[in-house]
């Protein structure tokens, strides 16, 4: 009997045994050990059969499923890498296990399924790895000796590249090239902010470029110069190129062990599928993570982690064209995710774009970043040919515009399911919340760029400002968008569970209370941001998101419970990430 023809009998048996009794037996015959022997009874053939192929079961379990139609379990049982049921223990002891099939006792630990981080730079955070680390760095001082240290393990003439710095640390003053040329005069220098918008790069770096005080600011960006007319070795936005394209390209060795590195990071953090959103200043040759690195992974059995890729919009036909080809899912590991634009710069730079001025430099607006008009034809011809498009915006005038764009396309290309994406969306209008309902577009924010927005945010746009539009996350979930959460790594750390805790409780460091306490979200809603949203905001909840029959069974099993109080319990430890039903993290002895 196959079975489906099984639940039919089950449910054929169910209902004439209750007709029956309903109809003859007395009140006291409705026990609950009467219930449990007409469930045996009913249940009888329909069981865990090994002929159904399943083959582990994992049991004593705080599940979050993430399913709205069973949303908590005990145990899980699964086929061939997917969840093939899930349940609660009274269930289970009424179901025949196969003898081959494997049983994993959790200990009565929590477990949710895989996190999806919705916006990274995965490649390119695995290459950075390798940099200099500036992230904690307070003084100009220990600016400079970080790059002594780094220069004397550099062979001379080769590239040191550092990243993470952020001049709030030591009191707002930007680094120049004069900081480092001393302890750097025979390396070229590109070190980055810690949102990756404002770079430095040395004088010997600059000179490889053919920068002077004649440069011209290209389109979309800043050479910042002194008052004197010179280069302060400062390259904002779009101007970074001037000095990427004079860096060698990482060899394909390199790139693949990147992809190694952050794979192992994530899993670590209990992230099984991203969405990558490319390497950062590597726009001159977008394609060539996609073949040398990715398929080459998937081809060689090399990916640990699922991964959703989004192209440069400028390439959006060839794009179509790749998919047109192969489909959308290349393979269980890799999913084309559509293409992405960027409409303004940071708020950090003061390149994000605004409708009034800088309150701290009122002359400054910020940065548009493309041609609105082209930008609308890329939208429109991308759309209509099926792909999804995600726009950076950042600053309020920036998000007004994608959604002004948003909204002409869906009158003209007409209604269709295609989840338009703005990344960031950080500062927003008045209204623009519905904005974002209405059109279906869903909002994948960062969390954790909360805690280094608070106080600039106040400072750079004025207190009254800031606190009425920033980060606006419980004002998106109530008027029905969708919030997929993220880290935007490498500008913060790739760590849902701290997401999870900075979501719904606001409290940046040094803080005592939130920032905009309106706006904090519950554990739930954050959850839901890193596991089912995020799947939704990928049209991947097909396969991953939640625990469900059907889906991927990828799943963390952690120490306790992230819907506590955090602030109480503190953040819950991963102790193994699962992909596929496979132990991923730690790696198995």
């Amino acid at each position: 009997m196959g079975r489906k023809q099984r639940r039919v009998c089950f449910g054929l048996r169910l209902l004439v045994l209750l007709a029956v009794l309903i109809v003859i037996a007395p009140p006291w015959f409705f026990s609950i050990d009467t219930y449990f022997a007409l469930m045996r009874f009913a249940r009888k053939g329909l069981s865990f059969k090994e002929d159904e192929g399943a083959d582990i079961v994992f049991t004593n379990a705080t599940i979050w499923t993430g399913d709205s139609i069973q949303p908590w379990a005990e145990f899980m049982v699964l086929r061939k890498g997917r969840i093939l049921r899930v349940g609660n223990l009274t269930q289970l002891q009424y179901m025949r296990i196969g003898s081959k099939m494997e049983v994993v006792d959790l200990e009565g630990k929590f477990v949710t399924p895989g996190f999806i981080d919705s916006h990274l730079h995965f490649l390119h955070g695995g290459l950075q790895m390798k940099h200099v680390d500036l992230g904690c760095v307070n003084s100009r001082a220990e600016f400079e000796r970080k790059f002594r240290i780094a220069a004397e393990d550099v062979e001379s003439g080769k590239w040191i590249f550092g990243s993470m710095w952020n001049e709030e640390n030591w009191g707002g003053t930007l680094p120049e090239a004069s900081w480092i040329d001393n302890v750097t005069p025979h390396h070229p220098v590109w070190a980055c902010r810690i949102d990756v918008h404002t770079c430095l790069a040395n004088s010997m770096a600059m000179a490889l470029a053919n920068i002077s005080r004649d440069t011209v600011d290209p389109e979309g960006g800043t050479v910042v110069k002194n008052i004197h007319g010179d280069p302060t070795g400062l390259f904002k936005d779009m101007a970074s190129r001037l000095i990427t394209h004079h860096i060698p390209p990482m060899s394909v060795e390199e790139r693949r062990e990147a992809l190694i590195r952050a794979s192992e990071l994530a899993l670590s953090r209990g992230v099984t599928s991203v969405v990558d959103f490319g390497r950062v200043g590597a726009s001159e040759h977008p394609w060539d993570d996609f073949p040398e690195v990715y398929l080459w992974a998937d081809a060689a059995g090399m990916m640990r982690v699922r991964v959703s890729i989004f192209l440069p919009i400028e390439t959006w036909q060839s794009v179509i064209a790749l998919v047109r080809q192969r489909g959308f899912m290349l393979s269980q590991w890799l999913h084309i995710g559509g293409v992405k634009a960027f409409a303004d710069g940071s708020l950090g730079t003061r390149t994000a774009l605004f409708h009034k001025a800088y309150a701290d430099d009122n002359s400054n607006y910020g940065l548009l970043a493309l041609d609105l008009d082209w930008f609308q034809e890329a939208v429109l011809g991308a759309d209509n040919a099926g792909l999804q498009v995600a726009v950076h915006a950042i600053g309020d005038a920036a998000n007004d515009h994608v959604l002004s764009t948003f909204e002409t396309v869906v009158s003209k290309n007409g209604p269709r399911d295609r989840r338009f994406r703005i990344e960031h969306a950080q500062h927003l209008s008045a209204g623009a919340p519905e904005r974002f309902q209405a059109s279906g577009v869903v909002a994948s924010v960062q969390p954790e760029h909360m805690l280094d927005d608070a106080y600039p945010a106040m400072r750079k746009l004025g207190g009254e400002r800031a606190q009425q539009g920033s980060y606006l996350f419980n004002s998106l979930l109530g008027n029905g968008t969708h919030l997929a959460l993220g880290s935007d790594w490498t500008v913060a750390p790739i760590d849902p569970l701290r997401g999870i805790q900075t979501a719904s409780t606001r409290i940046p460091k040094g803080w005592s209370s939130s920032w905009i306490p309106s706006e904090i979200i519950s554990s739930e809603a954050a959850l839901s941001g890193y596991t089912r949203e995020g799947a939704y905001a990928s049209f991947m909840e097909k396969y991953v998101g939640s625990l469900s029959p059907g889906k991927y069974a990828d799943f963390v099993v952690l120490s306790h419970s992230p819907l506590n109080d955090l602030a109480r319990d503190g953040i819950p430890s991963v102790l193994a990430t699962y992909v596929g039903g496979c132990l991923a993290h730690p790696k198995p002895t």
